[in-house]
């Protein structure tokens, strides 16, 4: 089932970053999953985790790297991801930042949750996936595993390694990039839970030029951001509403607003202060649903404009290639594996 789940638009940024180290055209790809640039520009803003997961596959793809989620720690710098690793770097010990970790993990990502806990002479961090969205669970434990790691040595300076790693996911065939990765740590496969563990004396190690002052700075900002995620927008409320009743007719301001119990003046203002109209926040999820749906091949593209609230396929196919450039068609050709058979009827409906 579809959620709000979302994640940090500085966690997207970071694979992009990485995909264009290794020459991909993040633009375009960013495009392609219904991202647009100004989502990526606010440092604070959210992506919705459905279109990271899309992103996963393209930019593999287009870098040719299968295990770009394992190189990614090495790839970018590990204590740029936005606010929470400003919290971290500023602890005072490096079980501190963990902590801090633990409590802030919703405002990287809603999907996920990390936990840790120091049994005898170890530290177990556990990562587990809450979200119906995420569909490649390996990408995730090995993107967040590797910058972990990367982040670890960063903050304390040393060149930490782990005792064990377990992953909640099948064995691959081919485990050589896990363990160089990785090395030299037992790495685990096929069990219940993703869990990376370290020494517990780690704990205590000081982190590397960090500023109380700064950590109570950070952390206020910190608290902000994960109150505004528990307490859901109006934004967030309105894209829910228009999911609920797009199907064969476009839902209304007036409709949206009687189901929300307010004056269309009234949402159309609180609208505005949290930064968008009524049009951007419909467009935003025709665009995302529109993406989503031209993945399903028992779907034509007059059903999907269908779906999407559209009287004319026309209209949606306008629509369509503003938002990503492409037509409907040409964007599934390039999506959907060859042996679905859409070839020639992709060419006649756009």
């Amino acid at each position: 089932m579809t959620t709000n789940d979302t994640l940090s638009a500085s966690s997207v940024n970071l694979v992009l970053f990485a995909a264009r180290l290794k020459g991909a055209d993040t633009d375009a790809i960013a495009q392609s999953v219904g991202i647009a640039p100004e989502q990526l520009r606010d440092p604070d803003g959210r992506i919705p985790i459905r279109q990271m997961q899309s992103l996963w596959r393209e930019v593999i793809q287009a870098t040719g790297d299968p295990y770009l989620p394992l190189h990614l720690g090495n790839l970018i710098n590990p204590v740029s991801v936005g606010v929470l690793a400003y919290v971290m770097m500023h602890c005072p010990t490096l079980g501190k930042a963990f902590e801090k970790l633990c409590q802030y993990q919703d405002i990287v990502c809603e999907g996920l949750v990390t936990t840790g806990q120091q049994i005898d002479d170890r530290y177990e961090m556990t990562l587990r996936i809450i979200s119906d969205d995420i569909i490649f669970p390996d990408h995730v434990f090995n993107s967040e595993l590797s910058i972990y790691l990367s982040a670890i040595r960063a903050l304390t300076g040393q060149p930490v390694t782990a005792r064990e790693i377990r992953f909640a996911y099948p064995r691959p065939l081919d485990i050589r990039e896990h363990e160089r990765i990785f090395a030299p740590a037992r790495l685990v496969f096929d069990v219940a839970e993703t869990v990376l563990v370290l020494d517990a004396p780690l704990l205590d190690t000081p982190i590397l030029n960090a500023n109380p002052s700064l950590f109570t700075l950070f952390e206020q900002h910190a608290d902000e951001l994960l109150r505004k995620l528990q307490q859901p927008s109006l934004t967030a409320r309105v894209k829910q509403e228009i999911v609920t009743m797009l199907k064969g007719e476009e839902p209304t301001l007036a409709t949206v607003a009687d189901r929300l119990a307010m004056g269309v003046r009234t949402l159309q203002l609180h609208l505005k202060d949290e930064g968008v109209t009524y049009q951007q926040v419909l467009d935003e999820v025709r665009r995302d649903l529109a993406v989503k749906h031209l993945r399903e091949p028992h779907l034509s593209t007059t059903d999907v404009a269908y779906l999407l609230g559209y009287s004319e396929p026309s209209v949606f196919f306008r629509s369509f290639k503003k938002w990503t450039g492409s037509t409907p068609g040409a964007f599934r050709a390039a999506h959907l594996p060859t042996n679905y058979g859409w070839g020639s009827t992709l060419r006649q409906t756009a």
